[in-house]
Parts: structure tokens; sequence; C-alpha cells
């Protein structure tokens, strides 16, 4: 919910949830009020800037967001709910878990970060391990390699500043890719068994594996997303068109599988150089 940050999304059919979901999400979608997709990030960014502003700041909502990303598909609805409270609790969790007690006193007093993570225990224990399953996944600065895995190239669709794209002019720039559930999962299985074959059990082997076995949660006729997100603001528009990084990306994978090695690191490298140029901007000044 950071303003340069990607996300990693799964919106799942309306008969994966239960009876009451289902028609509390179809009554949902046919509301007025709720956030369309043109800003439904920038709505769910300052919903969590108001509750880190507050005095005290407040690391994650009361209650569970009641919004989602939608999509439809031959007519049929696809659900990505948001889950603020938990993503807020899980990625607080990591904070705590990373920051020294002195320097987090800096950040939230005691008194809430204890109360936060008393609300997210109790909640862990009276919901169990699958609860926190997640349908969206957050990366600040930069798109994380293994996500490109799932997508193919052609499946990108770049929207500069004005173009028109799918349901009209748009104002905002922004780069998804969007692929079926069964072709992520099968590309990724296939990097991951090439990757394993060819390289070993290195950082990015276990990078591919992390993002295959979340996408094993859910419904098989789920659809998978990229969005750039936020980070788009940092590249510019001939920096957009120019990137490829799933295209390249795969074409490394191929590389690997086909004994291409030269070929198979140019195009990893040149993923790698591009993401780190782009994260590299968070400690400049």
């Amino acid at each position: 919910m950071l303003p340069y940050a990607a996300y990693l999304r799964v919106y799942e059919p309306l008969t994966a949830f239960t009876p009451s979901e289902r028609a509390s999400w179809a009554a949902y979608a046919e509301a007025a009020d709720r956030p369309r997709r043109a800003s439904a990030l920038h709505a769910e960014h300052g919903e969590a800037v108001l509750r880190l502003l507050g005095v005290p700041p407040t690391p994650a909502p009361a209650q569970e967001s009641p919004n989602a990303y939608l999509r439809r598909v031959e007519d049929v609805l696809y659900v990505c709910p948001w889950q603020s409270r938990l993503r807020s609790w899980l990625a607080f969790s990591r904070f705590r878990g990373a920051t020294p007690v002195r320097l987090m006193e800096r950040f939230v007093p005691v008194s809430v970060a204890e109360q936060t993570a008393d609300d997210f225990d109790r909640f862990k224990r009276r919901s169990g391990s699958a609860a926190l399953r997640t349908h969206i996944r957050t990366s600040t600065w930069h798109v994380p390699t293994s996500w490109f895995v799932p997508f193919d190239g052609n499946e990108r669709w770049l929207v500069l500043d004005g173009q028109r794209g799918p349901g009209g002019t748009t104002t905002t720039r922004n780069l998804i890719y969007v692929t079926s559930m069964a072709h992520a999962r099968r590309r990724t299985a296939r990097a991951l068994q090439i990757i394993r074959r060819q390289v070993g059990e290195v950082t990015v082997t276990a990078e591919v594996e992390e993002v295959a076995r979340w996408l094993e949660e859910f419904h098989p006729h789920s659809l998978v997303e990229l969005d750039y997100g936020g980070i788009v603001h940092l590249m510019d528009a001939e920096k957009l068109r120019a990137d490829q990084s799933a295209a390249e990306l795969a074409a490394a994978i191929t590389g690997l599988e086909t004994g291409e090695e030269e070929l198979a690191f140019a195009m990893y490298q040149r993923v790698i150089l591009r993401w780190r140029s782009i994260q590299l901007l968070e400690s400049a000044n």
C-alpha cells in the first residue's frame, strides 16, 4: 500500500467463495459507490496513509476491508479481496521483527505495537493458518524477478498517460500482466524444474518455489495479475516501452533448457540490472 510498490494478485472466481461470501461479493460488484479499478489503488493507499498519520498511528485497521479488485471475463466475476487488515498485520509483524526495539519506538508507541501484535495473535488462534492466505503480495521499489515467471510477454498491457485502454481513457500510466492460473502454474513449474536441473538450489530457485506454492493455494480457474502499481512513476515512458522483463526472463529460462548459456545469462542480466537500477532509487538523495 506504499506509493512505490508493485502487486502480484490472484482473482478467484465467485464459485471459489462460500455461499455467504458469494452473495456479498455479487452485491458488491453491483454497488455504485465501490472503488473502481482506476481509483482503487489510490483509495487503498489513502486509507493506509490516514491510519499511519494518526496520533497515535494505527498499524492495522480495526476491521477487515469490505473492498476488492474485480474482473469480469465472459460473464464470470473474479474477485481479489483487499484484505487490508490481514496484509497490514503481516507487514507489521515483518517490520517489527526486523527493527530494533529502540528504533521501533520512533515509529509506533510500545503500547500500540503490543496491542497490534496481540490482536493478530488472537486472530490466528481463532481463525487458523488457512485464514492467513492473502490474495495480494506487495513489493516496494521493485518487481521481484520471480514474479515474472508466471507470465508470457504477450500478456503485457501498457497504458501511458492519456492513452485509451480497456474501460475508457485513463490519465494514469499503468503496466500489468494477466494470465490464467493454469498457465501461471505450468510456467512456474517448468521454470522451477529447469533452474533446479541447470543451476541448482540457489536464491532464485527458492523465490520461484515460493511463488509456485502460493499459486497452489487458490482455485485452479483463478486469474493471476502482476501490476506495476506505483513503480510506473519511477520509469519514464521510454523505459516502460522498453521493459520486456517477462519475455526476457522466459528467454533466459528457455536458454538454460536448450543449453544456450550465453543467451540465458544475457537475458537474465538484462532483467536483474534493470530492476537493480530502479531499486537503488530508494536510497537516492
